[in-house]
């Protein structure tokens, strides 16, 4: 059973309102099963294929949960960056029936990106994953990851679409919302949903899916670019450890809650 991750959103939001604490109350009923699906045309194992060598982009490796080794490094292409972790359940953003402070002792009613409306994301409705925060180990912005990129995410031979929509601690990886999880097939209770390993993350360079809580947005463009992933140019990013020690540290003007 993976152990709950926080993303740097729920370490710093502020309690529910108690107005807020009882709207989530009477919105509260049990969590469903999931329903297993795979999203597009593009198989699950022709990305995987693709995503089988490992040119690491980071500099260092990350651990799946606290007190894990570390040994997740982040590969990639000049098409993508991807990683292969757990599935830890982020519940957070905007309440709902399935994630709120009853469903989830550790909610957070904030998402380090918005809607376009100014909401937070909803965990229940949108799927989305978490990238770690920028550190020494690995600046996602260096490679054209940003809040809004597109993901797809594979779990057996099920291809699940997906925007970058949160952030997490700096040296822990693998973790997606309540939709991302149950469009998987994988169990999406945030206090024991989740596994342990065995989910791939795909993120398309310089992608963006406007506005960010356009699930058909990302699906369309999240086939367009995994086929030209499949395809692949040949090229693969150089390695961060030959790089220049040049913007080796986390630029200072990342902020929870934005980019």
């Amino acid at each position: 059973m993976p152990v709950r991750i926080f993303t740097l959103a729920a370490a710093s939001a502020a309690l529910l309102a108690p107005a807020a604490l009882a709207g989530a109350v009477a919105q509260a009923r049990p969590l469903m099963e999931p329903v297993a699906h795979s999203e597009g045309t593009v198989r699950a194992a022709d990305l995987l294929d693709r995503a089988r060598d490992c040119t690491r982009v980071s500099r260092g490796h990350y651990r799946s949960d606290e007190g894990q080794p570390a040994d997740i490094p982040v590969c990639g292409t000049s098409e993508a960056v991807y990683w292969t972790a757990d599935l830890d359940i982020d519940c957070d953003g905007r309440p709902g029936h399935l994630c709120n402070a009853l469903t989830d002792p550790h909610f957070s009613s904030t998402t380090a990106q918005t809607e376009s409306d100014g909401r937070y994301l909803s965990a229940e409705e949108l799927p989305y994953i978490v990238v770690p925060a920028p550190s020494d180990i690995w600046d996602p912005r260096d490679h054209g990851v940003r809040g809004g990129s597109v993901a797809a995410v594979i779990y057996d031979d099920r291809v699940q679409y997906a925007v970058v929509g949160d952030t997490g601690p700096s040296d822990i990886i693998g973790e997606a919302s309540y939709a991302t999880a149950e469009g998987l097939g994988i169990s999406p209770d945030p206090q024991s949903g989740g596994t342990d390993s065995g989910v791939t993350y795909i993120v398309f360079r310089d992608s963006q899916v406007s506005p960010i809580e356009s699930h058909a947005a990302a699906v369309a463009e999240g086939e367009r670019l995994a086929r030209r992933f499949i395809e692949g140019s040949g090229g693969t990013e150089e390695s961060e450890e030959s790089e220049e020690s040049e913007g080796a540290s986390w630029r200072g003007d990342w902020v929870p809650g934005g980019w």
